[in-house]
């Protein structure tokens, strides 16, 4: 159950599925797993874990033009810390690393969305990264109340904005609960940034939200929008997208602290259950067999 979601647990895990991606025709954004730290020594340490990651992708050729990038918590880097200036200060000065080091492979960074109180901090943090590294991007989730408002306020020109639903359990005074109003939530952000002058990645596996962002696409310039679609879910779609000439980002998650990531993939997506329940039952031979 977690190979199908996780690429692996080290460095070159990640590497390795990334190239598979890329000779799929597929782009690539790696995230390195794991938030909430509380230790300064382990901040560093995931700072020089996407340090190491970039400078093999490059390497190997795969961060030109921005083809793999990699996504980064702040809580994973340090936001934590201390009090909250300065655990905001840490994390976005070990971001600033990070991007400084994707910049010069050609590549760059998406600082990643966590619960809501990490909402403002997270985009002040890019903001501030934007201003060194225009290609940093950020990230809105439909399901809470203030996105929208959000949405308007980063829809600026070139701006990278990866819309997402949302996949942290947030109280009812933040965020939409009913999936119905964060769908119609989804579709109006999504026609802000499709309609604006900036970059969206339209993060969803929603047939009908990857059929109105198609449509709204045909009066965009070509290649000044993406798809984005996690690792192991719909792999069949994005490469049909891919093959219509569309750019589609995989969301290539590693690391051994996968626990989190993959109960919240699983709220996400509850037909998943099915197939977690089944991959944990003994295997029973089949009669007649050995």
């Amino acid at each position: 159950m977690v190979a199908r979601y996780v690429a692996g647990e080290t460095l070159a895990d990640a590497v390795r599925v990334a190239r598979e991606l890329r000779e799929a025709g597929l782009l690539v954004t790696i995230d390195y797993l794991g938030e909430d730290t509380t230790d300064a020594e382990r901040a560093a340490s995931v700072a020089g874990e996407y340090i190491a990651l970039l400078e093999k992708l490059g390497a190997d050729g795969l961060t030109a033009d921005g083809a793999v990038e990699v996504s980064v918590k702040p809580t994973a880097v340090g936001l934590l810390l201390g009090d909250p200036a300065a655990g905001e200060r840490t994390a976005l000065e070990h971001i600033e690393r990070i991007a400084g080091k994707a910049a010069s492979l050609g590549t760059t960074v998406t600082v990643d969305a966590e619960d809501h109180r990490t909402t403002d901090v997270t985009h002040r943090i890019g903001d501030q990264l934007r201003q060194q590294y225009p290609g940093v991007g950020n990230v809105l989730q439909a399901a809470l109340r203030r996105t929208e408002t959000d949405t308007r306020a980063l829809a600026a020109p070139g701006t990278r904005i990866r819309l997402c639903k949302g996949a942290y359990n947030e109280p009812a005074s933040e965020a939409h609960a009913d999936r119905h109003d964060i769908d119609k939530s989804y579709a109006r952000c999504l026609r802000i940034l499709m309609d604006g002058p900036g970059y969206p990645m339209i993060a969803t596996h929603d047939p009908r939200l990857v059929a109105i962002t198609t449509a709204l696409g045909l009066s965009r310039p070509a290649g000044s929008f993406e798809f984005q679609m996690l690792y192991g879910i719909r792999a069949d779609e994005q490469a049909r997208l891919a093959a219509s000439g569309a750019r589609v980002r995989v969301y290539v998650p590693y690391g051994a602290d996968w626990y989190g990531y993959l109960v919240r993939r699983l709220a996400e997506r509850p037909a998943s259950l099915g197939l977690l329940a089944r991959s944990l039952l003994p295997r029973v031979p089949l009669r007649g067999s050995r």
